[in-house]
């Protein structure tokens, strides 16, 4: 079985206005328990991230 692949960038900054990562976009918590979230959790964090990243328009 594949595993779905972590988002981090290697940029870990929690933004304090929101509480995400600046670099993937995850909360803390996200963060700490992806190691351990089942793959359909993890493809819903993910489905997550792009609603949460700002667009380069804004």
């Amino acid at each position: 079985m594949t595993t779905v692949p972590s988002p981090c960038v290697n940029w870990c900054d929690i933004n304090p206005e929101n509480g995400y990562c600046r670099g993937c976009y995850r909360t803390l918590t996200e963060i700490a328990n992806w190691s351990e979230l089942s793959n359909p959790e993890k493809l819903e964090v993910w489905s997550l991230l792009t609603d949460r990243k700002p667009q380069a328009s804004e």
